[in-house]
């Protein structure tokens, strides 16, 4: 249904329509949100933040969509992630689930100085570094901070989707969905995918009522 070259910019296309926080996302019952979109961006790719592993210089994850929620305090902050990656073959997918597999390592995200010094979105003149809640000062250099908790939602070609959903069993932190969820026009409108992202969370593993 599309070529291959065109699914990564049209899901990123698509994402750029998707809010600050994660549509579906509840404020969660273990502290505060701050959400902010790090990808995709609308100026250089860049300027945005990446994953890397502690000590790396060259190998950087940069998901198609990423969204980071600071959390912490300004002595010891930390993220949660939600990431999206569009997967157009499966050895693409085994390649991107490999990147975010559990790991004695920490993950880090880096944010970069001029993406903290931006303002939030172009109605909102906000900097981003105010809005994370644990920089307390206008910033010099960029930000590196340890990713605490990782969802990432997958898309997948329909044939894909269905020959995975059928014989294999996502991890914890892994959620699935057929591209065409994706790549549809105001795709963070879907309840169904809103539904989906809304466990995406902690807060899913515990009893609401408490």
């Amino acid at each position: 249904m599309y070529p291959n070259t065109s699914i990564d910019s049209l899901v990123k296309d698509r994402l750029k329509r998707w809010p600050q926080c994660p549509p579906g996302l509840k404020p969660s019952r273990r502290g505060h949100d701050a959400w902010l979109r790090a990808r995709p961006g609308t100026d250089s790719e860049y300027t945005h933040p990446f994953l890397k592993l502690p000590g790396s210089t060259r190998l950087r994850t940069l998901p198609d969509g990423l969204w980071l929620n600071f959390g912490g305090t300004p002595v010891e902050p930390y993220v949660d992630i939600f990431a999206i990656e569009a997967c157009a073959s499966m050895q693409n997918l085994l390649d991107k689930r490999s990147r975010f597999a559990p790991s004695t390592q920490s993950t880090l995200a880096v944010c970069p100085l001029l993406w903290l010094l931006a303002p939030i979105t172009r109605d909102d003149p906000t900097p981003r570094w105010k809005a994370t809640g644990v920089i307390l000062q206008e910033p010099t250099l960029g930000f590196v901070v340890p990713v605490r908790d990782m969802r990432v939602l997958y898309g997948l070609r329909r044939q894909h989707y269905q020959g995975f959903s059928e014989n294999q069993l996502p991890h914890a932190h892994e959620f699935f969905v057929p591209m065409e969820a994706l790549t549809a026009f105001d795709s963070d409108k879907n309840p169904a995918l809103q539904a989906l992202v809304s466990r995406a969370t902690a807060d899913a593993n515990f009893l609401s009522s408490v």
